[in-house]
């Protein structure tokens, strides 16, 4: 992808103008970051935090509520995981279950043991485990 700015005084406003043959994989990336919104809500004793994105180890759902898990504890965010996976940076959050998402830049190792299954450290010594459904997937992710 070649990317052109120009700079024009009598610019009053950004504007982004993709020229392309066809929608593809990529473009479709680059919308959907620039569309997404910049701030995440964690609530924790009744009371609300701005959550960075990059400091979120895993999001889960459990009892019909998602939280998101980060060095300072845990919250709870008021969307459900698939719309809490749409926010997020999809080359840094990848989800391994079908109720997990994990930021791999938050992943300390990955065992692959013998039967298929991959577990999953992450920085505060939490294991998680990919359910066999993602197992491929996170495979590829990974290159191996």
């Amino acid at each position: 992808m070649r990317i052109d700015i120009q700079i024009d005084p009598a610019c009053t406003e950004p504007r982004i103008v993709v020229h392309t043959d066809r929608m593809t994989g990529e473009i479709a990336a680059m919308l959907e970051k620039l569309e997404a919104p910049r701030m995440l809500m964690g609530f924790r004793d009744e009371k609300a935090a701005i959550l960075d994105p990059a400091g979120i180890l895993r999001a889960y759902a459990a009892g019909g509520k998602v939280y998101v898990s980060t060095v300072e504890g845990e919250y709870v965010v008021r969307m459900r995981l698939y719309e809490l996976e749409n926010r997020l940076d999809r080359s840094r959050f990848v989800r391994i279950s079908h109720s997990e998402i994990i930021n791999l830049g938050k992943a300390r190792g990955f065992d692959l043991n013998l039967a298929g299954t991959i577990r999953v450290t992450l920085e505060d010594g939490t294991a998680a485990w990919v359910s066999r459904r993602y197992v491929s997937k996170i495979r590829q992710v990974l290159g191996i």
